[in-house]
């Protein structure tokens, strides 16, 4: 780097230095083998706790042979957008899949469920409208909105007497659009989407879920946020993700077919972005075959999850206000932590400390992912190491 440019960019050294003296600069850990229960990180074998992987199916082998197949009959990319010459008789089949197995008139498959938080809101609504967005929602919805250009307005965490009250007051739009994550990422609580619904039927507004950890997760064998409230029909979109149950890099919007079709010819990303990889989306062909076969993994994620969070419940620790198997717990410092979860590293549990911006300040934490593929042993022995590394820095007693 050149002496200028260094002079140039000297604000971000600085700014760096001091999110370290915080205990708030990102660090990666660098995986070398496949997911699963148990990773190579690092050159240390160590129990994998921080994974989205819920089903273990990112190294499952129907997803494996599926995506072999796959390559050998359409090779490896799209090599176009959707609307050119990017759509593969393979999306067509998922898009089908998708929409039978989660019960919804339509879908559209996208390159992930960022790009289909950007897609939904940026066609839907636009300057005239409004977005009433619960205040924890994820950043992929807070990006989606601000390139909407409509006017965001933010309302208290699952509170729907409060929107209700909003609603009462801001009137003037030509379209208003409730929008909320179905299952909270970083503390497992669930949107209360029957009120929601209620609350937009009321006021004749638009409502749309992103359901990303709730896919594979709630529901009947892991349909989703709208099959576990029995919605089918009453929210008018639904946002998924194929990167986390699912074990590939995919998302998708669900929903009538008009708003599908509507979707397909406005939003930016399924027109100006190359579609879904060959075997990412015969990967996702693959999970939907094993989630219609049984309820057998979904059924071992919450047993797990149970078992691990009453454990650590026991213990002393503060998950918070949790119903899903994601485990938040809670340690306020950011520096604390990171030392945490450094400790844990150590004693041979791969977990990675979060907090501000990813959440709010004083509210740092490691957030535990328990999945389908954990035995109890290896649950049982993630409780010891945390209870271990909680007396030592005087977290428990």
């Amino acid at each position: 780097m050149s002496t200028a440019t260094a002079e140039k960019l000297r604000f971000m050294a600085d700014e760096l230095a001091d999110l370290e003296s915080k205990g708030l600069r990102a660090s990666i850990r660098t995986v070398e083998s496949p997911q699963g229960a148990w990773l190579q990180v690092d050159g240390k074998r160590v129990l994998n706790l921080a994974s989205n992987n819920y089903l273990g199916l990112a190294n499952h082998p129907h997803l494996v042979e599926a995506c072999k197949m796959a390559m050998e009959q359409y090779g490896v990319g799209p090599a176009a957008v959707r609307t050119i010459a990017g759509t593969m008789s393979l999306h067509v089949d998922l898009e089908q899949r998708l929409a039978r197995f989660k019960g919804a008139e339509a879908v559209i498959a996208l390159q992930s469920g960022f790009t289909a938080n950007q897609a939904a809101l940026g066609s839907v609504v636009g300057r005239e409208d409004a977005i009433f967005s619960d205040e924890l929602n994820h950043a992929s919805i807070i990006d989606g909105a601000r390139l909407s250009r409509a006017k965001i307005i933010v309302y208290p965490h699952n509170d729907a007497v409060a929107l209700a009250n909003v609603l009462e007051r801001e009137t003037e739009y030509r379209r208003r659009l409730i929008v909320t994550d179905g299952v909270f990422s970083m503390d497992g609580d669930i949107a209360p989407l029957a009120d929601l619904a209620d609350v937009a039927d009321r006021y004749g507004c638009l409502l749309m879920v992103d359901d990303a950890h709730g896919e594979g997760v709630v529901g009947r064998g892991g349909r989703g946020i709208i099959d576990h409230f029995g919605l089918h029909g009453r929210v008018d979109i639904e946002v998924g993700t194929l990167s986390k149950a699912f074990g590939v890099v995919g998302g998708f919007i669900a929903g009538p077919k008009l708003l599908v079709d509507y979707v397909r010819t406005r939003a930016r990303p399924n027109l100006f972005s190359s579609a879904m990889t060959v075997p990412d989306t015969a990967a996702a062909l693959a999970s939907i075959d094993l989630m219609e076969a049984s309820t057998d993994l979904v059924d071992r994620l919450w047993a797990n999850a149970r078992f691990f969070q009453d454990t650590l419940r026991g213990l002393g620790f503060d998950l918070g206000k949790t119903q899903t198997p994601i485990t938040p717990v809670i340690l306020g410092d950011a520096p604390l932590a990171k030392d945490f979860a450094r400790r844990l590293y150590e004693r041979g549990l791969f977990t990675v400390a979060i907090g501000f911006p990813t959440v709010a300040l004083g509210q740092a934490r490691i957030r535990v992912m328990p999945s389908a593929t954990h035995s109890q042993d290896d649950l049982a022995f993630a409780a010891e190491q945390f209870a271990a590394v909680g007396r030592e820095l005087r977290v428990v007693g």
